[in-house]
């Protein structure tokens, strides 16, 4: 293997993350499985050690848990969510064609974004608006398990729950989780985080988002106006609540893919791939996403699979299992420019590493 990594390369890159406009701050934190090579960067307006939202990154925090209750017997993923759930909270989540499914969806479902219930996010509500354009907009308010049901049970579901080949990202089904989770160990799901995850791997610099007078992660950035949606941040716990910097958050991603949380040889069968197409174009399995990376990007040295999970933030934590490197860190960026500036970033490297 021809190694073209070092730290001028990997600055070079960083630095290149930040050119596209609206791009403002960057970090960058590269690692090899076998710990050879550690490298973390920052460029424009972050330092490489602050605090930021991984918003959906936080999703694959949840595999791991679920994963974990699992391995303990608390839980499978076949499991119907209304063995978890209030009858309040599944009567009429998904009534399809005057045909109610609610009591049909499993834990697997929800995991998968299979379920087929709508994604509260993307939804519209009783003023022609969609949440999220109200949110970009800096329209900031809390929306917990309660208030996502009031909106979604008043939509069409995508689909019937499992329904082959039929996937739909949504927040929805991991605001679900979330309860789920706390019912079963009797936790806040910051307690189940706290610990499950953080303080089993001892990451000092990571917490849930909680307080909203908190400044300490770094401000988000939708186009060209920061973002301040400490309401927001504080009500999604199960979806997008953590805080983190990229080396723990690289703690993080090497016990995930290494064992720590539940058999490694369990990782394939997380593999059951659907392609979304929005928001982005990627692949969904079981609790964790596969980049799209068309064989013309490297004709004489296939990329092969890089998984993990990407934030709306512009947060990402992945892993290419056929080079053993992994990559954390964020753009800042809400737009959808921070993604394809860490994903062009993610290839440079990966190309370099053949």
């Amino acid at each position: 293997m021809v190694n073209k990594l070092n730290e001028s390369f990997l600055h070079h890159t960083v630095q290149k993350m930040v050119k596209k406009r609206n791009n403002f701050g960057a970090v960058l934190c590269v690692e090899q499985g076998n710990n050879d090579f550690s490298w973390v960067g920052a460029a424009g307006n972050m330092a490489e050690h602050d605090p930021y939202f991984i918003a959906s990154v936080t999703k694959l925090y949840v595999t791991a848990v679920v994963l974990k209750l699992r391995s303990e017997s608390r839980l499978q993923l076949e499991d119907k969510i209304a063995n978890y759930l209030s009858e309040d909270i599944v009567r009429g989540i998904h009534v399809l064609d005057r045909v109610d499914y609610s009591n049909e969806i499993t834990i697997k479902h929800l995991i998968s974004n299979t379920s087929g219930i709508p994604d509260y996010f993307a939804c519209k509500q009783s003023n022609g608006k969609k949440v999220a354009s109200q949110l970009f907009n800096g329209h900031d308010e809390k929306w917990h398990l309660e208030k996502t049901l009031d909106l979604i049970k008043k939509q069409k579901p995508k689909f019937k729950p499992g329904q082959k080949g039929k996937v739909n990202y949504s927040d929805t089904n991991y605001q679900l989780l979330g309860r789920i989770m706390e019912n079963i160990t009797g936790l806040s799901m910051s307690e189940v985080f706290q610990t499950f995850i953080f303080d089993a791997l001892e990451l000092s610099q990571t917490y849930v988002y909680e307080d909203v007078h908190d400044t300490k992660p770094v401000s988000l950035y939708y186009k060209s106006s920061a973002l301040h949606l400490p309401l927001y941040m504080s009500s999604v716990t199960p979806e997008g609540g953590i805080v983190s910097t990229a080396k723990d958050t690289m703690k993080f991603l090497k016990a995930f893919f290494n064992g720590h949380f539940f058999p490694k040889e369990d990782l394939e069968e997380l593999k059951q791939w659907q392609m979304i197409f929005f928001p982005g174009q990627f692949y969904f399995g079981v609790g964790l996403e596969k980049l799209w990376t068309p064989r013309i990007l490297s004709p004489s040295n296939p990329i092969q699979e890089i998984l993990g999970f990407w934030g709306q933030s512009g947060a990402f934590a992945f892993y290419n299992p056929e080079r053993d490197i992994f990559f954390t860190g964020t753009i800042n960026q809400c737009s959808g420019l921070g993604h394809s500036a860490a994903f062009k970033a993610m290839i440079k490297v990966i190309k370099a590493v053949s």
